[in-house]
């Protein structure tokens, strides 16, 4: 493990209750999938960032669990306390800083299909020492990734409906690079659509033509980072 690196924390639900605003497109086998293959993504994205030391993903479902460490990221069980996925990455943050000590901290949305490990890096680059920062999503109300840039403070994590506003509200600092990846949740037709277009990662791109999303995916490919 490299001293001094980012520890990264990404949160997964029960497959079963994953993408619900989906339901219309997809069934919900599909969606389960689809939900593994864009977390196949962004954990294989940000393991290859040289400052990320780790990866935790923090899941009560097994099938997440048992995909992880294929990926590169460590397994932290969600435990039974946790109310939401805010509590969830707390516990996950402060396990982490337990074993590691006061080390920086990354809060990432696992749906990040088109991340390229170079925005990441740039992002961490940006983010000022000392504080917690954000990276708003492309909706400009949620939060694609928390940063916390100091070893003292922690996680505090808002992520939830308008988490942009909540992370801004509590102090963080909003980062403004040119990182579409990052900013590409997927929560809609629509953004998964943005997702092909701007150049899925491998995983998601093969669920999408297996399940023949659309016309478009079979002529996609993932772009240069």
């Amino acid at each position: 493990m490299r001293p001094h690196s980012v520890h990264a924390v990404i949160a997964v639900k029960n497959l079963d209750l994953a993408k619900s605003r989906l339901a219309d497109r997809l069934r919900p086998e599909h969606r389960a999938r689809l939900v593994l293959a864009m977390l196949a993504d962004t954990v294989t994205a940000a393991v290859a960032v040289p400052r990320i030391g780790s990866v935790t993903v923090v899941t009560p479902d097994p099938t997440v669990a048992a995909l992880a460490p294929g990926l590169g990221a460590v397994v932290h069980p969600e435990p039974r306390s946790a109310a939401d996925l805010n509590s969830a990455l707390a516990d996950a943050a402060a396990a982490l800083r337990a074993q590691h000590g006061p080390v920086e901290l990354l809060a990432l949305q696992a749906d990040l299909p088109a991340l390229c490990p170079e925005e990441l890096a740039d992002m961490l680059a940006t983010a000022p020492a000392g504080k917690r920062s954000v990276v708003i999503d492309h909706a400009g109300t949620g939060t694609a990734a928390l940063f916390v840039g100091d070893g003292t403070l922690t996680l505090d994590p808002r992520f939830g409906p308008n988490s942009a506003q909540a992370h801004r509200a509590a102090g963080a600092v909003d980062l403004a690079g040119d990182w579409p990846g990052l900013r590409l949740d997927v929560d809609t037709a629509a953004d998964l659509d943005a997702a092909v277009a701007l150049g899925a990662g491998p995983a998601t791109r093969a669920l999408l033509r297996e399940i023949s999303w659309s016309p478009e995916v079979h002529e996609a490919v993932r772009r240069v980072c």
